[in-house]
């Protein structure tokens, strides 16, 4: 969407916040692709692993300190 020319260099409080902010700390984006992958981007799931694990998986009863008589 083109704006007319009265608009074209207009920023926002907003995004001259986000590029001070940039300036001030030009190692930040690289600090949140890292925080972003520590905490989001996970390694593929083993198909067969997870099976092992699923079929194995027992049941635990309702109440654990119960003893079975």
């Amino acid at each position: 969407m083109k704006f007319s020319k009265q608009f074209q260099l207009y920023e926002s409080e907003a995004t001259l916040f986000i590029n001070g902010l940039k300036q001030a700390n030009p190692k930040l984006e690289q600090d949140q692709r890292e925080g972003r992958a520590l905490l989001w981007d996970k390694a593929p799931i083993d198909l067969d692993n997870q099976q092992r694990v699923d079929e194995s998986h027992i049941d635990q009863q309702a109440y654990v300190y119960q003893t079975k008589s």
